[in-house]
């Protein structure tokens, strides 16, 4: 974008997992924009930021450009969060301190300065009854027990069938027995310790409580000394039963029928994670039906749900699991930058409240954009507007070894709410908007004859004049994005009243153009050999 400019100062707050590769990441990126950058990593992990940092700066990085400022959470981080000085922050980490950070940020940061978080997940991976037990077997070893399970991505929640639950569980309790676990200097280790007494006493209690209720069905032994869990399996009836994530070598594990799938689905999407998913079957009609169900940010089928490879696995979540753009994707860098602002002083109109934001909210129709670009782009055309930004329901070939299919494409993320504040720019919005799949309210001047204007064209569109009280934002359901360029003053309090809610971060969009951000972006990976081969391969031989 030859408009965007750098930010400024960027924050990059990394977790203590992946402490060279997160730390690094988040970086490069904000550099790579042409922001200075204030590195505040993990306290468990500050001697690898402290050279990773000096190894930058032997490479030419100036130091004004990168400073390391090593501390907790509570003092360094929550001070550099609500820091005016500060144009933006980069996070990975629990959802908890995001939703956190974004509060400080509401309050203190200018409004539209980005939050960039990365959160975490209860990955759930389906396993049916066509699945190859062997393929199953090693793919959740990895994904659960890796690391120590110590990974966003890793494996939490396990579905499988009611006819090959019994024979998959005793073949991956004897694939258990075999791991080792001990100090992961050794290369024969297998599974090592968490990464503090903290850690390890949560995952206790939690493992604790399980056993109570009777639901522990494997664990290992671990050495009397050191930080190690037992990697240990536990049966539950579902997702709805785990109300957390427990980051550690812990499986949990549930059985369904096969008539029940969609219902599975359903109940891992309505916990509201949407980090990875994992699916073993080899019925191709099956991989499209849950594909197009899941909601997460990375799925993966006949394949471990870990390690991804950033340029061919771009890795993100949704909902509670992050904000977007994925890292390592086509707009991930651009996510430091900023465009021009047009920002526009909101005249006094009738107030909006949250009872007629929701009644409102409830009139909008469904998106049917997937077989009306006809009409949107007429009614583009009548109002001199040239949309550039259509959604290209095409996915994004991304490359990656032979044998193994990488796919990223877009979804609209639903009911968008166009604020204006005037006609013209509402209308400039809901276009965008709408180009990306999503439905439309406007609440703006003239925003019911606009709203009516667009209905009548056969788009998912519905208006009303006035201005929105930022209160109803804390409170009213049922939209995904926000859209205004008022005033810096009505902005802030949109960015508060938004940063009030529990639940998935929210974006306010302030800046013209930005499409990426009307999208949710998911990456699909598929193991072709898994299912027979891949079939274009044969073609091109």
């Amino acid at each position: 974008n030859d408009n965007a400019q750098a930010r400024g100062v960027i924050v990059c707050i990394s977790p203590w997992n992946f402490p060279l590769a997160i730390f690094s990441g988040q970086i490069f990126a904000a550099l790579a924009a042409g922001n200075c950058v204030i590195a505040k990593p993990a306290e468990q992990t500050s001697l690898i930021a402290c050279f990773a940092t000096d190894l930058m700066h032997q490479a030419g990085i100036p130091e004004k450009a990168i400073q390391l400022v090593p501390g907790t959470g509570a003092v360094v981080g929550a001070r550099l969060t609500a820091d005016g000085r500060i144009s933006g922050v980069c996070f990975t980490g629990s959802t908890p301190t995001a939703l956190h950070i974004n509060r400080n940020m509401a309050d203190k940061l200018a409004p539209h300065a980005p939050l960039i978080a990365e959160t975490g997940g209860l990955n759930a991976m389906i396993v049916d009854s066509t699945a190859l037990p062997e393929q199953v077997v090693r793919d959740v070893l990895a994904s659960s027990f890796q690391s120590a399970g110590q990974r966003c991505s890793a494996l939490r929640m396990l579905y499988l069938q009611d006819e090959v639950a019994d024979k998959i569980l005793e073949m991956l309790f004897g694939a258990m027995d075999e791991l080792r676990i001990t100090n992961p200097w050794l290369l024969a280790s297998d599974v090592g310790p968490v990464i503090d007494e903290t850690a390890k006493r949560k995952i206790a209690d939690h493992c604790d409580l399980m056993a109570m209720q009777g639901r522990v069905v494997k664990s290992l032994k671990v050495p009397d000394t050191g930080l190690y869990v037992p990697p240990t399996v536990i049966e539950l009836d579902g997702i709805e039963q785990l109300d957390e994530e427990i980051f550690g070598p812990i499986l949990h594990i549930a059985r369904f029928k096969s008539k029940h799938i969609d219902k599975v689905v359903d109940a891992i999407n309505a916990k509201g994670f949407g980090l990875t998913f994992g699916m073993h079957t080899r019925v191709d009609t099956r991989v499209e039906q849950v594909v197009k169900r899941i909601r997460a940010g990375n799925i993966y089928i006949n394949r471990n749900q870990i390690g991804a490879v950033v340029g061919t696995q771009p890795f993100g979540g949704e909902g509670l699991s992050g904000t977007g753009p994925k890292a390592g994707g086509p707009a991930y860098v651009k996510r430091f930058t900023r465009s021009e602002l047009e920002l526009i002083q909101a005249k006094e109109q009738v107030p909006i409240d949250v009872v007629e934001l929701q009644q409102a909210l409830a009139k909008v129709p469904p998106s049917k954009l997937a077989t009306n670009y006809a009409g949107l782009k007429k009614v583009a055309a009548e109002q001199g507007i040239t949309l550039e930004h259509l959604m290209d329901t095409k996915v994004i070939e991304m490359p990656g070894p032979t044998g193994e299919s990488n796919q990223l494409s877009s979804h609209p993320r639903g009911q968008v709410l166009c604020l204006g504040p005037t006609r013209e720019v509402a209308l400039d919005q809901a276009l965008l908007a709408l180009a990306q799949q999503n439905s439309v309210l406007i609440v703006a001047e003239q925003g019911e004859e606009l709203g009516n204007s667009l209905h009548s064209a056969g788009l998912p569109v519905s208006g009303i004049d006035g201005l929105l009280d930022p209160d109803a934002l804390s409170h009213a359901n049922g939209f995904a994005v926000v859209m205004s360029q008022a005033d810096a003053k009505t902005l802030t309090g949109y960015r508060r009243a938004l940063a009030k809610r529990d639940g998935m971060i929210l974006p306010l969009v302030c800046e013209k153009g930005s499409t990426e951000r009307l999208v949710l972006e998911r990456h699909l990976c598929i193991d072709t050999t898994a299912a027979g081969g891949n079939a274009s391969l044969i073609a091109e031989g």
